[in-house]
């Protein structure tokens, strides 16, 4: 029975209500007592007899603020029992008990609280409309239900009322319990939120109150709010869209609207009451997104692409929530994707920086997670935001997060000429040595010998990684800077040590290995600070972490280009314990490029040369890696082999046959099978050699004894077709298939991997 057919049935009936009393309990953080009490109400037909009977639990709050350590607490609990009905007389001892339970209760403050009940953020700023004069009163809920089947106003009024009851968390449980009223909520909701704004805003309000709670997510949910939600905000975004193109096409621009008062504060009303509907629409989905399963849900109806398009709002309480909702996005990588789709970065970017310190503070935090991608770095470079991270390095409120940034963009080659034409380069420095800014004479020492000495000096004396990590950084530039660190050579070397922070060592390590100059005597400093032995026991596997061992073996590649160093080394031992290291890391594409270019240095000295070719398997291991996918690891591998084929014939002769080998592989295998189909000899002799001695391999390719090059059998092995198959003929031949692994010894293929180059560890 609905309105006012509901209230005629009950003038026609008699109606009779119950009362019965139940528990007692103090409120959780307030000087309250809590009645728990069931209302029976039935409604009687004409003869007397039971038509329709309902049985309801409520609740009622009795307040005690005046009670204090000097109350008279049983004076107080007579009082309480007299005046309220719903406790019996014989609960009187009852009451005096919770009574001294409140008087003696430690008093908590509101943070504490807040910390108690885990509550989120809720309070929204009040919105227009939302005003009533009367208050709102838990016990007239059914009639504030009732106004929800009137008029537009009624509805309005109606859902404002429980909006004021919702806001306060007590009521949350007793508007839990009744069914009907959240029901009528979600109705009117889906069925009229396009016809009111105000009505849509205020009753996703009450659903945000809910929201605010997990244990109340459930319900949220089960009303399929979220969901109306993502309606609503679609919807409202094209609703903006259409306003744009209206003012367009009438040529009023905002500029010029202005001239038109009446017109222009329309607008702006419109707008206001939007966007106060697209916050607190967002705000639920926001709480909603604690469950990674909701939030993927929200992916799938392209959330990320909708808050991407709020961010052209001027209003930055809407922009502080949507940054924020984006940011908790951009941790997933589906939803990093997403971002990186539509146009992100450049929407932030004129964000930062803004007078609003939330806004600027949530938004380099979300351009931080954002710059793990090395696409959207590249992004915001291209929009200009290098120069206006720099200029926040001298905020103490923002410097640490734009620092990040920063370092994640110093990362990529390109990008580092481009910190040149800014001042982040004497700020950071200056900033690490704490000196002041203001000092131009320290600036000017920054760019010379003088800025290293006190960087190195400090980074020395605290033992500090990070500001070992920026020097090894500049380390890596070729010219004038490699040259400034030879005077500190010997202060980096004598930190290579087992008792030593073992990431202290790793950055020290990688500074000398960057130091590939001439004239830098490799053999006093292994001798002076006894490093080999220190070299050797690290390049066990399992000895240390993976990073340090790598770093060795790039000092070790380093240090093999002096001829004595290299003689040194040999003798050590050191080459047998590479070898087992690239068995033991043969899956790690940056170790196998990295021990490889040991072997290229190596072989270019007399006595290392004797010791790989003769004492190792090491040409073996070069002829399996000569094939594979990796570009860095093929170009080592060829001019490693090329150098062993120079001195050494008989390794000379099976490296041009593998050679030969693998640029006919398509031609030797017709062949092969042609001949078994004819039942011909085999292709090969028995002693392996090849019956075809008018072709031989050259620097150009495979060449036939009359110079003529087909393309069909000599074309690039290693240029990949659109199917992923590898051009060696007219069809290709596909080197997908095979193990999974490198191979220990003798030759083989392996399917393709990406290479991950890392510039901070590596050439």
């Amino acid at each position: 029975v609905k309105g006012k057919d509901h209230r005629t049935a009950l003038q026609n009936n008699a109606f009779e209500q119950k009362v019965k009393g139940g528990s007692l309990d103090v409120h959780p953080t307030e000087k309250a007592l809590v009645v728990q009490y069931e209302v029976e109400a039935t409604i009687l037909g004409e003869m007397g007899d039971e038509m329709l009977g309902d049985r309801k639990e409520c609740q009622k709050i009795i307040r005690v603020k005046s009670l204090n350590a000097n109350t008279d607490i049983s004076s107080l609990a007579r009082k309480v029992v007299e005046e309220c009905k719903l406790i019996h007389p014989s609960k009187l001892s009852e009451v005096e008990q919770l009574l001294f339970y409140l008087q003696n209760r430690r008093k908590t403050s509101g943070k504490e609280r807040r910390e108690k009940r885990v509550v989120k953020p809720r309070d929204l700023t009040p919105f227009e409309g939302m005003e009533i004069d009367e208050e709102a009163n838990i016990n007239k809920v059914d009639e504030y239900v009732e106004l929800l089947y009137e008029g537009m106003e009624e509805k309005i009024h109606g859902a404002t009322l429980i909006l004021h009851l919702s806001r306060n968390p007590d009521n949350l449980e007793e508007l839990l319990k009744n069914e009907t009223a959240l029901g009528a909520l979600a109705r009117v909701l889906r069925e009229d939120w396009k016809q009111s704004v105000e009505l849509a805003t205020t009753i996703i309000y009450v659903f945000f109150c809910f929201s605010s709670f997990s244990q109340f997510h459930g319900l949220v949910t089960h009303y399929k709010i979220g969901a109306l939600c993502m309606n609503v905000i679609e919807h409202e975004l094209k609703r903006y869209d259409l306003w744009q193109d209206e003012l367009c096409s009438h040529g009023l621009t905002v500029s010029i609207v202005k001239d038109h008062e009446k017109a222009f504060k329309k607008y702006q009303g419109l707008l206001v009451k939007q966007e106060q509907l697209l916050r607190v629409a967002l705000y639920l989905l926001l709480n909603l997104a604690e469950d990674t399963r909701t939030e993927l849900k929200m992916r799938n109806k392209n959330i990320v692409h909708m808050l991407v398009k709020t961010l052209d709002r001027e209003n930055e309480e809407l922009l502080v929530l949507v940054v924020s909702f984006l940011k908790k996005l951009s941790i997933f990588l589906e939803n990093k994707n997403d971002m990186a789709e539509v146009d992100t970065v450049e929407r932030l970017s004129r964000l930062v920086p803004c007078e609003h310190e939330d806004l600027l503070n949530i938004t380099l935090r979300l351009l931080l997670n954002l710059s793990f991608d090395t696409g959207l770095r590249n992004k915001m470079v291209q929009v200009g935001l290098l120069p206006k991270l720099t200029s926040l390095l001298g905020d103490e409120n923002h410097k640490q997060i734009a620092m990040c940034i920063l370092y994640h963009i110093s990362v990529d080659d390109r990008f580092k000429s481009m910190f040149a034409y800014t001042d982040c380069i004497p700020q950071v420095t200056l900033h690490l040595i704490h000196l002041s800014e203001k000092s131009t004479e320290i600036c000017g020492l920054c760019f010379s010998g003088n800025g290293l000495k006190m960087l190195m000096k400090r980074a020395l004396k605290l033992k500090d990684p990070l500001l070992m990590k920026m020097i090894r950084n500049i380390s890596q530039h070729d010219g004038p800077p490699k040259h400034l660190f030879i005077g500190y050579v010997g202060d980096l070397a004598a930190q290579i040590s087992p008792d030593e922070d073992e990431e202290f060592v790793i950055e020290c390590l990688g500074t000398l290995a960057n130091l590939t100059i001439p004239d830098l005597d490799w053999e006093l400093v292994l001798k002076e600070y006894n490093l080999v032995p220190y070299l050797k026991d690290r390049l066990k596997p399992g000895s240390a972490e993976d990073d340090l061992i790598l770093e060795v073996v790039i000092m070790i590649g380093t240090v093999s280009m002096d001829d004595s160093c290299a003689a040194m080394l040999a003798k050590s031992g050191i080459i047998p314990a590479i070898i087992e290291l690239l068995n033991a890391q043969q899956e790690d594409d940056e170790f196998v490029c990295q021990i490889v270019y040991v072997f290229y240095q190596m072989v270019f000295h007399q006595a290392t040369r004797e010791v790989i070719i003769k004492d190792t398997q090491a040409p073996a291991y070069l002829i399996d890696l000569m094939h594979d996918k990796n570009a860095e690891i093929r170009k080592v591998c060829d001019n490693t082999l090329d150098i062993i084929a120079e001195y050494d014939e008989e390794w000379g002769k099976k490296i041009q046959s593998e050679k030969f080998r693998w640029h006919n592989s398509q031609w030797l295998e017709m062949v092969e099978s042609r001949q078994m189909e004819e039942g011909e000899p085999f292709i090969y002799g028995d002693d392996g050699e090849m019956e075809r001695p008018d072709l031989f391999y050259s620097t150009d390719g495979i060449t036939p004894a009359s110079g003529a090059v087909s393309p069909d059998f000599f074309s690039d092995p290693y240029a990949q077709n659109g199917d992923g198959k590898h051009s060696g003929g007219a069809d290709g031949f596909d080197l997908t298939s095979g193990t999974s692994s490198r191979p220990a010894t003798g030759f083989g293929f392996r399917p393709d991997e990406q290479f991950y180059y890392d510039y901070t560890s590596s050439r």
